[in-house]
């Protein structure tokens, strides 16, 4: 929740297979009000991870839609994961997050709208930038552990593409880039909302802004001017 900044974790729930299994380590982690559809410690955590040895690392965004994307800067490999029958499939089909799956997966085969939406995917990718790697659509029924293998297939072939062509490395080199900055802006607003409540002369910028006498854009300039000095 962004406002409570609780959450229901239900990992360890639906993962009732692996949770106690020695090979597995299931960390839960809240967003905390962070809306890129991650917690802002998820990279630091999947560079945790990968520092201990494990094999692979697995990130799960919650629920996403057009503009919560951030996973693109975490993951080598981003699989997005549609359900059909889950309400308008228009809105399903979000711009933003149809742009950035590496592989795609139409999970509940067997429901009489699953070959609609395979057929309304394949249809959007037709419309975005064609370039080395044509993103797959492979139909899973994990219930019944049906088109998992396939699955692991294409993951396994995108990341022997991107490690072919040269681009794994610029990932990761982006992907970091992405957190040092992340983490810096993060920093930068806590101490600027801290000094806000704290300092008159801050105060009575902010309020200006609510009288109406000074508008947003320069309150935030001068702010910035006067975190600068000191």
């Amino acid at each position: 929740s962004p406002f409570t900044q609780g959450a229901m974790l239900g990992d360890r729930i639906r993962l009732a297979d692996h949770f106690l299994d020695p090979g597995v380590f299931i960390r839960s982690m809240a967003t905390r009000g962070s809306l890129g559809g991650l917690a802002e410690a998820a990279l630091q955590a999947a560079l945790l991870m990968d520092a201990s040895g494990k094999d692979d690392v697995l990130l799960e965004t919650v629920g996403v839609g057009q503009g919560e994307v951030d996973v693109v800067d975490h993951a080598d490999t981003i699989v997005l994961a549609l359900m059909p029958g889950s309400g308008d499939s228009i809105q399903a089909l979000k711009a933003g997050v149809m742009e950035i799956p590496d592989v795609i997966v139409v999970n509940k085969s067997e429901h009489p709208l699953a070959d609609t939406m395979v057929r309304e995917v394949r249809a959007v990718l037709s419309l975005g930038p064609q370039g080395s790697w044509k993103v797959p659509v492979v139909r899973t029924e994990a219930a019944k552990e049906q088109g998992i293998a396939e699955l692991l297939e294409r993951i396994d072939a995108h990341r022997r593409h991107i490690e072919d062509t040269g681009s794994l490395a610029e990932r990761r080199a982006r992907n970091l880039r992405a957190e040092v900055l992340g983490i810096a802006a993060a920093r930068v607003r806590h101490r600027l909302e801290e000094r806000a409540g704290s300092d008159p002369e801050w105060e009575g910028l902010l309020d200006s802004v609510v009288r109406r006498e000074t508008d947003p854009a320069t309150a935030a300039r001068r702010l910035l001017e006067k975190a600068g000095d000191r």
